[in-house]
């Protein structure tokens, strides 16, 4: 939708073509019984990056309502100990003194330490493709990666940093709002709970998917053919150049071609074609993000206190996501976010009622028999959020919806990974599959396998490099 809204703007002919019965992928609602929560991404970060993509693509920034959090989010250690994250500075410093005494001072060197990584960061990598591996090999982004300490994992950097468990936990959990593991994912990731202090957690007043029907409405306003519940069944290739595809039996011809799709299930369309990909754009070649259970519930009752996102911790967050991403089995001691979106939208639930959102993380696909251990696992978390933050929670649920990987993989999203690809050393920058396809002219792709990642401001961004490519290079 953001790469039609912005090849749009600039006057190409754009049609959009969706699997589904109605736009916006990730971007949904759980509803049911008269609640309604964002199915997916519920947490709002890089906000400028987001309001100046869509600002880019004709979207005002006074129609998006962000508002921000405050706290950011609260976390639960398993000690019962607390620690509430802010973006002010001051209180941070007096939050982080009353838990760890002394870690105040390791909090400004990660910020000062961060922010200059970061403006370089994102100049040399989410500003640019990269084509060709060897474009990331240049003298400088070597230095900027040795400076960034790339080759360390997001845990250690922050142990760099802070001598408390805890405190690494706090700076280093982030990663897995991208499906990675701390211990796994590089230290170039670590400018995701850098961002958070920085630029702040905001949401979207009614909710992230909210945005879907005001990017349709500026789509059908520039006369943008949408197609729905159109699944492509087969790309037009001649020559090795993409000339359209098929959806719906019938040919539809362009001179570029963009999927959205988690880039391996793009393979099956593909058809007389294959021997053209490249040996690293094989799906068995790839790693999936991890999986997640999700558990949406409908209350009657509220919790006035309750931060709007929260995370709950189990003793040692290391071993039990060891057992996720290294084990590939579900931890006997699993962590969960909890997203309470009527601690800072009153619209979010009927008067009286939240409207919760439960997020498990778990290995994809086909790693658990879910038959066999949703409702164990479910009902775990459940209690342990009412024992540790949410009182009376399991007697006033109403309603409760639960989706699991299998669900994703049914959906299409890449062996039920929920993240896209997993954010590893060899799968990000030069070594993520790009927006332009390696072998085939004509052919693009979008979406949180591509490069730069996952995220929603992320993906945009991806969308916008795209956009830009195409409007410079193939409708000058």
């Amino acid at each position: 939708m953001i790469a039609a809204l912005l090849l749009s703007k600039q006057g190409a002919d754009v049609g959009l073509f969706e699997k589904n019965d109605k736009l916006g992928g990730r971007l949904a609602f759980q509803e049911g019984d008269g609640f309604r929560i964002d199915q997916g991404p519920t947490i709002v970060l890089l906000p400028e990056m987001l309001l100046d993509i869509l600002e880019e693509a004709g979207i005002p920034r006074a129609s998006i309502p962000l508002q921000e959090c405050s706290p950011m989010h609260v976390i639960h250690y398993a000690d019962g100990t607390r620690l509430t994250k802010w973006r002010d500075t001051d209180k941070q410093m007096e939050e982080l003194e009353r838990l760890a005494p002394g870690s105040s001072n390791g909090f400004l060197r990660y910020m000062d330490h961060m922010r200059e990584g970061f403006k370089l960061g994102k100049a040399a990598f989410l500003d640019r493709p990269f084509f060709r591996k060897s474009h990331l090999f240049t003298v400088s982004n070597l230095r900027l990666l040795a400076r960034l300490r790339a080759y360390r994992s997001t845990r250690a950097l922050a142990a760099r940093y802070f001598r408390d468990e805890r405190l690494v936990d706090a700076f280093s959990l982030q990663t897995l709002y991208i499906g990675g593991a701390p211990f796994q994912a590089p230290g170039l990731y670590t400018l995701l709970p850098y961002a958070e202090h920085e630029y702040g957690v905001w949401y979207v007043k009614g909710g992230y998917a909210s945005l879907v029907p005001l990017l349709e409405k500026e789509l059908r306003s520039r006369g943008v053919d949408i197609h729905t519940g159109m699944e492509v069944s087969e790309l037009l290739l001649e020559n090795g150049i993409c000339r359209g595809f098929i959806a719906g039996g019938k040919a539809y011809r362009g001179d570029a071609v963009v999927y959205n799709g988690d880039l391996p299930h793009r393979l099956p369309v593909l058809n007389e074609a294959e021997e053209a990909l490249e040996k690293e754009e094989r799906s068995d070649k790839y790693v999936p993000s991890s999986g997640c259970v999700l558990v949406y519930a409908g209350t009657n009752k509220t919790w006035p206190n309750a931060a709007t996102h929260q995370f709950f911790l189990p003793p040692s967050l290391n071993d039990s996501l060891k057992d996720i991403f290294v084990k590939k089995t579900l931890p006997r001691n699993p962590s969960f976010y909890v997203f309470n979106p009527s601690a800072i939208d009153k619209d979010a639930a009927p008067a009286g009622h939240s409207a919760l959102y439960f997020l498990i993380p778990c290995p994809p696909e086909p790693f658990v028999d879910w038959e066999r251990e949703t409702a164990a696992l479910v009902d775990n978390v459940l209690e342990e959020a009412e024992r540790r933050g949410f009182p009376g929670l399991r007697a006033s649920i109403v309603w409760k919806s639960v989706r699991t990987p299998r669900d994703a993989k049914r959906d299409g999203l890449f062996q039920g990974g929920s993240f896209g690809l997993a954010p590893l050393l060899l799968q990000s920058a030069a070594f993520r599959p790009q927006f332009k396809h390696g072998k085939i002219e004509g052919l693009y792709a979008v979406g949180a396998s591509i490069h730069p990642g996952g995220g929603i401001p992320i993906v945009m961004q991806g969308a916008k490099l795209l956009a830009h490519h195409l409007i410079e290079e193939v409708f000058p």
